[in-house]
C-alpha cells in the first residue's frame, strides 16, 4: 500500500479498496452489531488471483477472514447456511475467477434469492480495457460486445453490477450493503470485477472506509391495516396462522408463541417456518401442504381466515392451490415484503413479523376461539403424535431401518441445540410430516430451490456460525453424488458437522413422483443396464462410505436400527467431522400426502399407467382455486 501525500484520501487497487470497505461493514438490530460481511469464501483463478486474491491476503485474516473452497456452487451454499443461521444479520462474500467459476455461481444465487438470504458475489470479469479479444474463457456475443458470462447472474440477483472503472465501485458497494441488509430487499448481490479493473490503483476518499452501521429495520404495521385485521381474526369462527420463514428471520418465535397462547389460533408451518412453535406446544399443528400432516391440512380444509407471517404461499404449501377450501376462506398477510403480503388476494399488514404479531396479540386482548375448535384441533394433534411414533418405531432393532427408523433414531440422539439440515428427495416430505422440532434453529430445510447438493456445505456454514452446535447434514445418495466435495473443506477447518448418508440406491422421491405419474420409475434407479436398455439390473458396487473415508472423513458403518443410534451417538460426541453411513430397508413407512400437488400428467399416452395417472391428475386438478 502507497502512502499518499493528501491525508484524505488512500491509494489502493479497486480490489484492495473494496475489502477494506467490506471489513468496517456492521448491521445492526435490536441494538446488537455484527460484522455485516464476516468472511469470504475463494476459489483462484487468472481472474480473481491478482487482485481479491492479492487484497485478500494484504488484508489479513483478522480484517476478511478467508475460507478456501473446492467448488463456486458449495461455496455459496456455505455463506447461505451461514446467514440463515445468523438470522440474515450477518453474511458472507463468494470470490471466483472468470468463465466457469463464475458461471458455477448461478444455482447458488438463485437459492439464495429464492430463500431471501443474502450472499455477496464478487466474480472475475473480462478485461474492462480490452487490451485483447477475445481472451481466455470470453464469451464472445455478436452483437453484444458488453455482455459476459456474469449476466447469467442478473436474473437470479436482487442487486447486480459491473465495476468497469475504480470510482464506480463507491455507490456500487453502497447500494451492494444496502440491498444486503434490507430484511425486505435481500438476496444474492453481485458484483462483477473485470480483472484488470481489480488491479488498477485510484485514490479513495478515506471517508469510504469509514465504519458503517446498516439498521436493520422492524417497521411497524399501518394503523388501518392492523385495525381491518383485528376485524378480520376476530370475526373468524376457524382462523390458522400459517409460519414461514419470515417468523424465523425476524425472531419472532416469541411473539408467535404468546399469541397462539392468549388466542388459542393453531399454528402451521411451512418448510422454512417449521420450528416456529416446539413441536410439543398445544396450538402447533406441524407441517401444511403436500408434505404436512394429517390435522394440519385438515385444518386449513375448513379454515375461514388464513393468517400467513412471513411466507411465499409456494405450491407445495397450498397444495397447488387445493387446500384452502371453505367457501368463504380470506386471507391476512403479514409481512415485511408487500410482494408477498398482498398474495391470494389477502387483507396486508406490511411490517416485520415480530412488531406485526405483537400488535396483533395487543389488538386481540381477551379474544379466543371457540374451545370447540380448540378441543378439535389438540385431538387431532394426539392423533398425529401416534402416527409419528409408529413411523419411529421399530419393531426390530437388528434389521435394517427404513428412512422414517433413520429419523426416530436421530430424534433419540438430538438435544434441543442441533440443527438438522437437508434440501432435497425423498427427506424434506418426511421430514416436514414427522421431524419433532424442539428449538427455532434446528430444522433448516433449503426448500424454496430444494437444490440437491446443498447439505453438507451449508452445515460448514451452519458450523461456522455456530461453532458449538451439533450440526446433521442428512443426505442420500443422490445428493451425495452431486457435490460431496466440501468434506475436505470440513476436514481442512476441523469442522465437527455430522453427515448422515443413506443409501437407498437411486433417486427414491423422483421415483416414487415418476410412478406416480405415470412415468414407471423410469431413469430414477442406480443401477446397471440390462437387455434393452432399462436400468434394472444388480445396484451398482458404489461404496459412499469409502469415498466419504477418501476424502477425510470418519466414518462409522451402521446396518441394524440398534447400531445406527449407537454410531449417531458416537458421531455426536466427535470432535471431528465424521459420517454415519446407513442403507436402508426401502419398505415405505412414512404417512402418505395429505394434500396434492400439481406436477402435470401425459394427456394422451400408450402406456397404462400413465392413463391411469392422467384420470387421477384431473381428479385433483378440479379442485384448484383461484383466491379473489
Amino acid at each position: 500500500m502507497m502512502s499518499h501525500p493528501n491525508p484524505s484520501v488512500r491509494r489502493l487497487t479497486v480490489a484492495q479498496a473494496l475489502v477494506r470497505f467490506l471489513s468496517a461493514q456492521y448491521s445492526e438490530r435490536d441494538g446488537v452489531r455484527h460484522r455485516l460481511i464476516a468472511g469470504t469464501w475463494g476459489i483462484f483463478g487468472h481472474g480473481n488471483v491478482a487482485g481479491i486474491g492479492q487484497a485478500l491476503l494484504e488484508a489479513g485474516e483478522e480484517a476478511m477472514p478467508f475460507h478456501q473452497g473446492r467448488n463456486e456452487q458449495a461455496m455459496v451454499h456455505a455463506a447461505v447456511g451461514y446467514a440463515r443461521q445468523c438470522d440474515r444479520l450477518s453474511a458472507q462474500a463468494v470470490t471466483t475467477s472468470i468463465g466457469p467459476g463464475a458461471t458455477n455461481l448461478v444455482t447458488g444465487a438463485a437459492l439464495a434469492t429464492i430463500n431471501r438470504l443474502p450472499v455477496l458475489l464478487l466474480p472475475g470479469d473480462y478485461f474492462a480495457a480490452r487490451p485483447a479479444d477475445p481472451l481466455l474463457q470470453q464469451l464472445e456475443h455478436p452483437v453484444e460486445a458488453d455482455v459476459s458470462v456474469n449476466d447469467t447472474l442478473r436474473p437470479v440477483s436482487r442487486y447486480f453490477d459491473r465495476i468497469t472503472r475504480p470510482e464506480a465501485l463507491i455507490p456500487s458497494a453502497l447500494n451492494a450493503m444496502r440491498v444486503l441488509a434490507d430484511p425486505a430487499e435481500t438476496g444474492a448481490v453481485t458484483l462483477a470485477l473485470p480483472q484488470d479493473v481489480q488491479a488498477e490503483a485510484y485514490d479513495w476518499p478515506e471517508e469510504f472506509f469509514a465504519e458503517r452501521v446498516w439498521c436493520i429495520r422492524r417497521p411497524a404495521p399501518d394503523p388501518v391495516e392492523l385495525a381491518e385485521a383485528v376485524r378480520a381474526v376476530r370475526a373468524a369462527r376457524r382462523p390458522l396462522i400459517v409460519a414461514g420463514g419470515g417468523v424465523h428471520h425476524s425472531g419472532a418465535e416469541n411473539a408467535l408463541r404468546a399469541l397462539a397462547d392468549a388466542t388459542g389460533i393453531p399454528v402451521a408451518s411451512t418448510q422454512a417456518g417449521k420450528g416456529s412453535l416446539r413441536h410439543d406446544h398445544p396450538a402447533d399443528l406441524g407441517g401444511i401442504g403436500h408434505t404436512g400432516t394429517a390435522v394440519c391440512d385438515e385444518t386449513a380444509r375448513t379454515a375461514d381466515l388464513v393468517i400467513g407471517v412471513g411466507t411465499r404461499y409456494t405450491d407445495f404449501t397450498t397444495a397447488s392451490g387445493t387446500l384452502f377450501q371453505h367457501p368463504g376462506v380470506r386471507f391476512v398477510n403479514l409481512n415485511i415484503a408487500a410482494f408477498d403480503a398482498h398474495k391470494l388476494a389477502a387483507r396486508t399488514l406490511v411490517a416485520d413479523a415480530r412488531a406485526g404479531l405483537q400488535a396483533l396479540a395487543e389488538g386481540l386482548t381477551g379474544h379466543r376461539v371457540d374451545p370447540a375448535y380448540e378441543a378439535e384441533y389438540r385431538a387431532g394433534k394426539g392423533r398425529w403424535d401416534r402416527v409419528v411414533e409408529a413411523a419411529f418405531h421399530a419393531d426390530d432393532e437388528d434389521r435394517a431401518p427404513t428412512q422414517t427408523q433413520v429419523l426416530g433414531a436421530l430424534d433419540s440422539v438430538v438435544g434441543d441445540e442441533d440443527v438438522v439440515i437437508n434440501a432435497a428427495g425423498s427427506l424434506p416430505g418426511d421430514l416436514h410430516k414427522l421431524w419433532r422440532a424442539r428449538s427455532a434453529r434446528q430444522y433448516h430445510l433449503e426448500y424454496g430451490y430444494s437444490c440437491m447438493g446443498y447439505e453438507i456445505p451449508a452445515s460448514i456454514g451452519v458450523q461456522q456460525a455456530a461453532p458449538d452446535t451439533p450440526v446433521w447434514a442428512l443426505v442420500g445418495d443422490g445428493t451425495y453424488l452431486m457435490m460431496p466435495t466440501e468434506l475436505v473443506t470440513a476436514v481442512q477447518e476441523g469442522l465437527p458437522v455430522n453427515l448422515v448418508l443413506i443409501q437407498n440406491h437411486g433417486y427414491a422421491s423422483i421415483g416414487g413422483l415418476s410412478e406416480e405419474t405415470g412415468g414407471e420409475r423410469f431413469g430414477t434407479a442406480y443401477r446397471y443396464r440390462t437387455e434393452g436398455g432399462a436400468f434394472t439390473g444388480a445396484p451398482l458396487p458404489v461404496d459412499l462410505a469409502a469415498n466419504a473415508a477418501s476424502l477425510g472423513m470418519e466414518v462409522i458403518r451402521a446396518g441394524t436400527v440398534r447400531e445406527l443410534r449407537a454410531a449417531l451417538a458416537a458421531a455426536r460426541a466427535s470432535d471431528r467431522p465424521t459420517c454415519v453411513y446407513v442403507e436402508t430397508d426401502p419398505t415405505p413407512t412414512a404417512p402418505g400426502a395429505e394434500a396434492w400437488w400439481d406436477v402435470p400428467v401425459a394427456e394422451v399416452a400408450a402406456r397404462e399407467a400413465a392413463v391411469t395417472a392422467r384420470k387421477r391428475y384431473d381428479r385433483h386438478s378440479a379442485d384448484r382455486r383461484r383466491h379473489l
